[in-house]
């Protein structure tokens, strides 16, 4: 890769984990970056998230360690259960992860928000900062704000989630995709003799599923999901009864996980996505993350796919002269293994939340007895990165 004379300047709009990392990985390349973020603060978010391999073993490409293993906990057992606990079938996750080369990390979402503001060190971040519109003009781009502020750039990279405005302006307005559930998520001190190191277990059942995850220093991460229209995933109100009573009946560690979480502390979020957009960009500008490509949950890729763009976006300003080009190569390599991302994320969504029993039995049969390597290859696809190199264009 090569550096360029002239130290180019890249308006992030957004400052969630797609839009701090490719902060990172634009200044290690030598593009300066401004971070635009919508919140009057940059606050922990309370909740989980998976830091998978294909986003640290990327990371790597750019020689960037952000420490994550010590912050979280590295999956080492991946069981898939039934709602009473009983072992449905263990996947060897930590093994694909070895053959790639970088571990998947479960942490506290604040713990790595605090990791990328640590490697950003000077790099400007401002708040309260609504983007309204943006300009392309002769020589880049112009950004506005809902308080007045204006900035110009080289590139602009929308970061600013499912609801972004960059994405507005580029496609129109249009409501996400209903998934058809609610995940509920939350991060809590826990000891139980389930509870393992590196564990990563995923009970399913009805309708709903739980998950735990080892995120370190004694926590554990832990998610439910429940079959519900749009509009009362939109509407839950912090209700923990509702969810305790979603899990009656289910393994103890799910019921006490649950017990022991103040309800404050517990997130719920309706599952969305959107259909894929096929052009991300134009000009001068591109998008990122959720802005460009937003999943469901099921392949735990949404966090570490945006990271995995970041380093892409980098490589290509780094490699190519033109921005514009690196750009659309940046988006042509992100593409169609995005697209893969999305559309398997859907499929296993459905049948991770089928509700009809005889579904179920069969949906269990089917993982208790399938070949390992059916049910994981979508997984090592996922776990493995697709990065920039010499001759892809």
């Amino acid at each position: 890769m090569t550096q360029h004379t002239r130290r180019r300047k890249a308006l992030v709009i957004g400052a969630g984990i797609g839009g701090l990392t490719a902060a990172v990985t634009l200044r290690r390349v030598g593009v300066e970056a401004v971070v635009y973020e919508r919140a009057h603060e940059i606050r922990p978010a309370g909740f989980g998230i998976s830091v998978m391999t294909n986003a640290l073993a990327a990371l790597r490409a750019l020689d960037i360690d952000l420490g994550l293993e010590k912050r979280g906990g590295i999956l080492l057992r991946s069981d898939l259960l039934d709602s009473r606990g009983r072992l449905l079938r263990s996947l060897p996750f930590k093994d694909a992860c070895d053959r790639i080369g970088a571990p998947s990390v479960a942490m506290y979402r604040g713990d790595l928000q605090a990791a990328l503001l640590d490697a950003l060190g000077d790099c400007p971040i401002e708040v309260g900062a609504t983007a309204t519109e943006y300009e392309v003009t002769e020589d880049g781009v112009r950004v506005r704000f809902e308080d007045g502020r204006e900035d110009t750039g080289d590139i602009l990279i929308g970061a600013d989630g499912i609801n972004s405005a960059i994405r507005r302006q580029r496609t129109g307005a249009g409501a996400p995709t209903d998934g058809g559930f609610i995940c509920w998520l939350a991060v809590t001190p826990f000891e139980h003799p389930k509870f393992t190191q590196g564990l990563n277990a995923h009970y399913w059942g009805l309708g709903r599923r739980f998950g735990l995850h080892d995120v370190g220093h004694g926590r554990v991460y832990w998610w439910g999901t429940a079959n519900m229209s749009a509009e009362s995933a939109r509407s839950w109100n912090g209700d923990k009864e509702q969810i305790v009573r979603a899990f009656a009946g289910w393994a103890d560690e799910v019921r006490e996980a649950i017990r022991v979480t103040p309800a404050e502390t517990i997130v719920g979020v309706p599952a969305q996505d959107r259909p894929f957009l096929e052009q991300w960009g134009e000009g001068p500008v591109t998008l990122l993350g959720d802005a460009a490509h937003p999943m469901l949950t099921s392949l735990g890729q949404g966090g570490s796919s945006a990271m995995e763009d970041a380093v892409v976006l980098a490589q290509c300003l780094s490699a190519l002269s033109d921005p514009v080009a690196a750009l659309r190569a940046y988006e042509d390599l992100r593409r169609e293994r995005t697209r893969e991302m999305v559309e398997v994320s859907r499929r296993l969504g459905a049948v991770e939340q089928l509700d009809k029993p005889v579904q179920r039995a069969l949906r269990d049969a089917y993982l208790r007895f399938a070949p390992v390597s059916v049910l994981m290859a979508p997984f090592e696809r996922a776990l493995t990165p697709k990065l920039f190199t010499i001759g892809t264009q």
